[in-house]
């Protein structure tokens, strides 16, 4: 999907009471990482790219990510809720952001985990990703979303996003156990 900044307003990207932003620090590396394991690791997401299904996997991401030559840091946020009596601050989202060339942005990776979806964070985290795309100077965005996540490609939608085109990629899904596979394959046998 794509999203060109002269078709569209942006909105301001306001977070509800109890979550902040962090801005992209190498030394939040390990928190992006997590909020993107934690965001992924059950999802079609991680059937498509297998770095997701593991915190080490999301380490290496982001640290792909991180050192990739179009990283744009600026467009790079962490969202943290935050502490209360039961528990400390911590990652509960992230955004990526990439540049194709001067006027074309990549994002990256947007996840919120589940506990704390339907909230507005992923919304807030795109609407601040673009912001500080079109502050580069960027004409359009573009990212990548599986046709199945109805919830993500609606939210897309309403921010300005439209389909531009469709690609296809194989899920390799795990095989079944031995037994489970004997079991699968057996035929009865005649009586």
């Amino acid at each position: 999907m794509e999203i060109d900044f002269l078709e569209v307003s942006l909105p301001r990207p306001d977070l509800p009471d109890g979550y902040t932003w962090s801005e992209w620090h190498p030394s939040l590396l390990h928190e992006h990482a997590l909020a993107k394991f934690l965001s992924f690791h059950n999802e079609l997401d991680s059937q498509i790219f297998p770095a997701l299904r593991t915190v080490a996997g999301c380490r290496d991401l982001m640290r792909s990510i991180a050192n990739h030559k179009a990283f744009l840091p600026q467009s790079t946020w962490l969202i943290r809720a935050a502490q209360n009596d039961f528990r400390p601050e911590f990652p509960c989202g992230t955004i990526q952001g990439l540049t194709q060339s001067s006027k074309l942005g990549a994002i990256q990776n947007i996840g919120i985990i589940p506990e704390h979806r339907g909230l507005g964070l992923g919304r807030a985290l795109v609407l601040k990703n673009l912001h500080c795309f079109r502050s580069f100077g960027m004409q359009r965005v573009y990212l990548d979303v599986s046709a199945e996540n109805e919830p993500a490609v609606e939210l897309y939608r309403s921010i300005g996003f439209r389909h531009v085109k469709t690609s296809y990629r194989e899920i390799v899904l795990p095989l079944p156990k031995s037994s489970e596979a004997a079991t699968a394959t057996s035929h009865p046998s005649p009586t």
